[in-house]
């Protein structure tokens, strides 16, 4: 929209305008600032009394000193002592907002100096600090005790998280996403929730619906994805039926009778975002359930291992804001198990095998008619220990012996019918070297794990469903405490393929670019695109949990992201396909320098300043050489304004390419004359304006379409392969505000990150002394640098971008500097494409 001119001011306020400015107060500001006569002459009084034209003030600094002025001159009370104490933590950083301000003038009317540093801090609300995490933790804790119950009462509770005394200085509109985040997690999707049918009105009763208190919430119990359905139904610890009673009660003296979970990955490829449901499920529920969760690699299997997998599975784990209470690996329990599969020996209820592969798969009827005995079953026990010993010792090469677990062949479940416990593996492994030749099952490990570690709720996917027999026939074997395994539907995205090989089959061909490919969704690429993380837990949380598995369109994932990031990520103008525009009606040297909202929605993101010049540049697709009745963008003869300018522009002629008839340039005149008629749309634009490093030049954006053309790719996935699913463009243009909102958003992430290191539980005390904390790298990379393209897409910084000014010392201007590459990656439209899915 376009800026009205400000009105004159009265001469004497109109001469405090250089002094404003020349404390660092951009013109709407200092504009702002002389308008009021009484808060004119308080800040000219301030800038004098603490000779602040001498201080080199920021513009931050500047913009809350002025508010200072406007507090003060609504009385006297507060001395030039005290105001003098009150400037200068403005100036050092601890007062950063206009309610800090507020603060410290009413508690410096009734306190001298000197000043006590640590009451001011604690009454003006210095150094507070919520992560995002622990915000929504604050509201999670705040609707359980009020037993809130379905979207009715959001305002409410709303309302309720404002007025904590303990979320005073809490961004406002951070706590209200917050609260809508957990109401999302809770009930579900906004949008699903019934409306409550309109009850007739009564006599002189107030709503008990409109108190944020315990009050407000009916006896109702307590509503939530880990509350309700399937996790709802679970057992409770301590429930899950034992061979014998003293299982149960060495179980609860373990665990406290609290809920603890795990989530068992195994280290054989990334993560995708299937997994990412897996982890809210497990991380959640225990966290819900005020329990623990441990992160434990399966790692049984070190042919297929690799430290790569390992790291990234924690790296993902910790980026969508799990930490483990502890973490460990089924190698630290090798000893134990190999010393309980000579017990089930022992027992009579495991034998030693030579069949071949081939063999015991005739025995096994395929998995399809009756099992018959193995020759080896009934061989003695004392010959199976000597077998078994010579296994350990590396006597078999691969598939020459096996150990198999001697179940029940009449059952008609086939994992009942004498599964492998043990295999000969010559590969040495990660963590135990050399030392093992012989490497346990799956079907031998899970639940024998999950019993040395107390799992109370061994949560997994529907696949596993047939595995509970063996795994609960296991436990009763060796007479140990029994888990209950309990599944639930896995999540998969139609247009999209999860499994490790054929990802790997699109990698080693060449047909993406690595597993962290932004077409891909494992969570490393996802991450990469630059999609949230609060975005996904978000997403999985709105699907619900139960048996059913959920296989969603990718465009409802996408809808999510934008939902998501709607409210989070600041905008800034971008021009995708340059087209130079010339003002043919301003001197070459015109400029006027434009203050914008960061975010319309979000004022504590602040402003940013840009040029409005002679040399434009809007997007290529913005403009036509024919109009029509339909079009409302430019085209000769025709006015459009320009987003957050101020004034509009007609285009007058236009000039192209003699050999492709390409337009190259327009030639438009500045509607800065009298009042225009308001134009019918706005378009997005940048400035050529060299002193202030106008336009910012993306060197590649990277926009990213469907990689297949099916919804259900065929067994011959390549086949499928969309060859437009890349779209990169060169060039682009962005406001020269792009720096110094992606050095404080990056400022802002390894702020968080270090809050969540300081308060990680310490997971690696008990089994992994070698695995870290979250470490900065970990949770923060050039993705946290995301925004909207106003009017365009939402985009961040791909990690093969260099840009100096993100690590930059503070105080210093954040700029382009010589060897920087910008590379933007496309998160997702703003809203869904009809022909290509994001």
């Amino acid at each position: 929209m376009a800026s009205k001119a400000p009105k004159p001011l009265p001469p004497d306020q109109q001469a405090l305008l250089p002094l404003f400015k020349q404390i660092g107060l951009p013109d709407v500001k200092a504009y702002e600032a002389a308008k009021s006569p009484k808060g004119a002459l308080a800040l000219k009084e301030i800038i004098e009394r603490n000779n602040l034209t001498e201080k080199n003030v920021e513009e931050r600094h500047a913009v809350i000193i002025a508010a200072l002025a406007g507090q003060l001159a609504k009385g006297p009370g507060v001395g030039a002592s005290e105001e003098a104490y009150v400037v200068d933590r403005i100036l050092d950083g601890k007062l950063k907002t206009v309610d800090q301000v507020n603060a410290a003038v009413k508690y410096s009317e009734t306190h001298r100096v000197p000043i006590n540093d640590t009451e001011f801090d604690q009454e003006c609300g210095v150094g507070f600090s919520i992560t995002p995490e622990e915000l929504l933790g604050q509201v999670r804790d705040y609707m359980t005790s009020a037993a809130v119950e379905g979207w009715a009462n959001l305002g409410a509770v709303i309302s309720a998280m404002k007025n904590n005394a303990g979320l005073r200085w809490a961004n406002p509109l951070k706590v209200k996403n917050a609260v809508e985040n957990a109401f999302t997690e809770t009930f579900g999707a906004k949008s699903a929730a019934k409306p409550k049918a309109k009850e007739p009105k009564k006599e002189a009763k107030p709503s008990k619906a409109a108190k944020p208190d315990a009050e407000a919430a009916s006896a109702a119990s307590k509503r939530s994805v880990f509350s309700e359905g399937f996790l709802g139904a679970l057992h409770k610890p301590g429930d899950n039926p034992q061979l014998h009673p003293r299982q149960r009660e060495a179980h609860l003296a373990a665990t406290g009778g609290q809920v603890w979970t795990r989530f068992p990955p195994e280290p054989n490829g990334y993560l995708h975002i299937g997994h990412s449901k897996a982890i809210f499920v497990n991380f959640g529920y225990a966290a819900f359930h005020g329990g623990k969760c441990y992160l434990r690699y399966d790692d049984t299997n070190p042919e297929k291992e690799e430290a790569r997998y390992f790291e990234s599975i924690l790296e993902m784990v910790r980026w969508l804001g799990y930490e483990p209470w502890r973490i460990t690996y089924s190698s630290d329990y090798f000893d134990q198990l190999y010393e309980l599969a000579v017990e089930l020996i022992k027992r009579d209820k495991a034998y030693v095998c030579h069949c071949t592969q081939e063999e015991i798969k005739a025995d096994r009827g395929e998995k399809k008619g009756q099992p018959r005995p193995c020759v080896h079953r009934s061989r003695p026990i004392s010959e199976s220990l000597v077998e078994f010993e010579n296994m350990k010792n590396g006597k078999y090469r691969p598939k020459e012996a096996n150990l198999r677990m001697k179940q029940d062949l009449s059952d008609g479940n086939p994992q009942m019918w004498d599964l492998t416990a043990y295999r000969v593996l010559d590969k040495p492994h990660h963590r135990t070297g050399d030392k093992w030749k012989i490497y346990p099952t799956y079907d031998y490990t899970h639940c024998l794990v999950d019993s040395f570690e107390n799992i109370s709720h061994s949560l997994c996917t529907t696949e596993f469903v047939a595995s509970r027999q063996s795994y609960e026939w296991l436990c009763d074997a060796l007479e140990v405490y029994k888990p209950r395994q309990s599944e639930y539907g896995r999540l998969s995205l139609e247009g999209a393929i999860m499994s490790k090989r054929k990802i790997a089959a699109l990698v080693d061909g060449r047909h993406v670019n690595g597993w962290d490919d932004p077409r891909l969704y494992t969570l490393i690429a996802l991450r990469r695109r630059g999609v949230p993380p609060g975005a996904i837990t978000s997403f999985v949380s709105t699907l619900g949990v139960s048996t059913a598995g959920s296989s969603i369109e990718t465009a409802r994932f996408d809808q999510a992201v934008r939902q998501y990031l709607e409210n989070s990520a600041p905008r800034l103008l971008i021009v995708l396909h340059p087209l130079k525009v010339t003002l043919e009606n301003v001197p070459d040297d015109y400029v006027i320098m434009v203050e914008k909202p960061v975010h319309p929605k979000m004022p504590e993101l602040g402003t940013a300043t840009i040029p409005f010049a002679r040399t434009l540049y809007i997007d290529a697709d913005d403009f036509r050489t024919e109009d029509s009745p339909d079009y409302f963008r430019l085209a000769p003869g025709k006015t459009v304004g320009l987003f957050q300018a101020p004034h509009p522009i007609t285009c007058t002629s236009y000039k192209t390419d003699p050999a492709t008839g390409r337009v190259t340039e327009l030639i438009c005149r500045l509607e800065n004359e009298g009042a225009p008629k308001k134009p019918k749309a706005f378009i997005g634009w940048v400035a050529e304006h060299a002193p202030s490093g106008s336009p910012v030049v993306i060197d590649e954006t990277r926009v990213f379409h469907r990689l297949f053309k099916s919804d259900i790719p065929p067994s011959d996935f390549v086949s499928d392969l969309n060859p437009d699913s890349l779209e990169v463009t060169k060039g682009a243009m962005v406001e020269v505000g792009f720096w110094p909102l992606a050095k404080r958003m990056m400022e802002d992430a390894r702020h968080e990150s270090l809050v969540r290191q300081k308060n990680a539980p310490d997971a690696t005390a008990a089994s992994a002394p070698d695995t870290p904390h979250a470490t900065s790298e970990q949770l923060v990379g050039k993705e946290c640098v995301r925004f909207q393209g106003l009017r365009v897409a939402y985009f961040a910084l791909d990690k093969e971008s260099r840009v100096a000014a993100l690590d930059e010392p503070e105080g210093v201007q954040p700029s382009r500097k010589q060897g920087d590459y910008l590379v933007l990656n496309r998160i997702v439209s703003l809203k869904e494409d009809s022909g290509k899915s994001t």
